[in-house]
């Protein structure tokens, strides 16, 4: 476990304790070297600075902040463009940079509806996707240093037997038909990750984000869940996993990053 490597790339603050905040944890005490890759908001902002506390929390390192614009937020990164209105080479080639300098083993990311559906998660996805397979191009991106190929992708997402069996619970009603609706079908999970023995510190990380408590956000519908769904979202954490090696499926699912 101590030579492995992992990074995350997330759309903004907040989205690594929620999504993956039990997995950095874990990772990190097991002696594994955790970094995020966070792709709207800059340096100086309040919500840069609840991200570097959170990741002290999660034991995942500095930030590394792409600085560009929340999609629904201006003031996130004055002056700079929206993260989904920058051309896709130019934010591939960027996180291509920070793949061949860290060298992960394995890289976190969304899965392609970005979990919810949110348009910078969604693109999140899409320029992890392409860069972990264009990192390992000596044909591409000659700027970002020598080629790095991670072994595997995982995609963070929810099953969709537990969005459906916590709906009512939170918006106090069933989906209407024909919703679209968060996660995946549960024949689709590859990775299930148990985190109960850090879900103290995903609570405090996520909670490190009081902006984000305090405006009604989606730390603040976690917040409110009945206590059994709360539980279960902080000490369970879902991937797809695509791999980069050519090594077959393993077949079942896995109880560890790989």
């Amino acid at each position: 476990m101590a030579e492995l490597r992992v990074l995350c790339v997330h759309a903004h603050p907040d989205d690594e304790a929620i999504w993956t905040g039990g997995t950095l944890a874990r990772y990190a005490d097991e002696g594994a070297v955790t970094a995020v890759v966070t792709c709207t908001w800059a340096e100086g902002t309040r919500r840069a600075g609840e991200l570097e506390r959170s990741l002290a929390i999660l034991g995942a390192g500095e930030p590394l902040l792409l600085g560009y614009a929340d999609a629904r937020k201006p003031e996130s990164a004055p002056g700079a463009p929206r993260f989904v209105d920058v051309p896709l080479d130019e934010t591939v080639g960027q996180l291509v940079e920070h793949i061949r300098r860290l060298r992960p083993d394995v890289v976190l990311t969304y899965d392609g509806y970005g979990v919810y559906g949110h348009p910078d998660h969604v693109h999140a996805h899409r320029v992890a996707m392409a860069a972990v397979e264009a990192a390992g191009y000596d044909q591409l991106h000659h700027e970002a240093g020598d080629p790095w190929r991670p072994r595997a992708l995982y995609l963070a997402t929810i099953p969709r037997s537990v969005v459906l069996s916590h709906w009512r619970a939170v918006f106090g009603a069933d989906p209407d038909p024909g919703r679209t609706l968060p996660g995946v079908p549960d024949d689709r999970i590859t990775t299930h990750l148990d985190v109960s023995r850090w879900s103290e510190r995903k609570w405090a990380a996520m909670h490190a984000h009081e902006s984000e408590v305090g405006r009604g956000a989606s730390m603040t519908m976690l917040t409110a869940l009945p206590e059994p769904a709360r539980a279960l979202m902080l000490a369970n954490e879902w991937y797809r996993r695509v791999s980069f090696t050519g090594a077959p499926p393993t077949g079942g699912v896995e109880t560890a990053l790989g």
